[in-house]
């Protein structure tokens, strides 16, 4: 058995004396792991990086065995993701993240948008809201989307200022302003307007980490992991450009 793909290193992890198995999110095949011989020597440090773009050929005997890899560099962004601490903090819990999906269960999609958000994630105006597009995508990837195009009491398409924590349907301003202290605001750059402010992006993680946590992680005894109250914290400390 033999494929190439493009991949995006996930996390890479020792195997015996001086291999490491390599996990990639691939654009074709999902979540993959395989194993890279020689891989913890210091001729592949730089490429073996979490958060590279690598291009990967996989060869095993059988496609259920793990295999080996031979990776080149695409795209190397380790530099970003060891110098600003929200991009190092966003990217482990994105990967993490991603372990919600089954292995090898393909995600093109979520593939493309993990890269562009890695391509822009050091900077910090961008990175709150790339995230929250990030878990907004994942939870539509696992069947939960939310409904953020008409009002779930109206059906109007305008004035959606809302969201409601049971149904994850958008809600407009009149339908909802009776019980807007029970509904989660609705910032506009989910749904293609703007501008953004940080009260904005603080908004839209509360609004996607309730449904992430009550549809995806408690069901399966999980919660967040340190990493995403990490990245909150240095996005929060960094100054604001200008």
């Amino acid at each position: 058995m033999e494929w190439t793909d493009e991949g995006i290193v996930l996390g890479v992890r020792r195997h015996g004396e001086g291999n490491a198995i390599v996990e990639l999110l691939t654009r074709r095949r999902g979540r993959h792991l395989g194993m890279v011989r020689g891989g913890t020597s210091r001729r592949h440090a730089s490429l073996l990086q979490p958060g590279n773009s690598v291009a990967a050929t996989w060869r095993a005997r059988l496609d259920e065995h793990m295999g080996n890899y031979a990776l080149e560099p695409s795209v190397v962004r380790s530099d970003v993701l060891m110098r600003v601490p929200h991009a190092a903090y966003g990217f482990t819990h994105m990967a993490q993240m991603l372990h919600l999906l089954p292995e090898r269960d393909p995600h093109e999609g979520l593939y493309f948008t993990l890269g562009a958000i890695l391509d822009a994630f050091e900077q910090r105006e961008a990175a709150g809201m790339l995230l929250a597009r990030f878990e907004l995508a994942l939870l539509a990837e696992m069947g939960f989307g939310l409904e953020l195009d008409t009002c779930a009491a109206t059906g109007r398409r305008d004035d959606l200022v809302y969201v409601s924590p049971r149904s994850g349907r958008a809600v407009c301003r009149e339908a909802g302003a009776p019980y807007s202290e029970r509904l989660f605001a609705l910032p506009g750059f989910l749904i293609g307007q703007g501008p953004t402010d940080p009260e904005d992006v603080e908004a839209a993680l509360r609004l996607t980490g309730h449904f992430l946590l009550a549809r995806a992680l408690e069901p399966r005894g999980l919660g967040f992991s340190e990493a995403r109250a990490a990245f909150l914290g240095a996005w929060r400390r960094e100054p604001a450009p200008g």
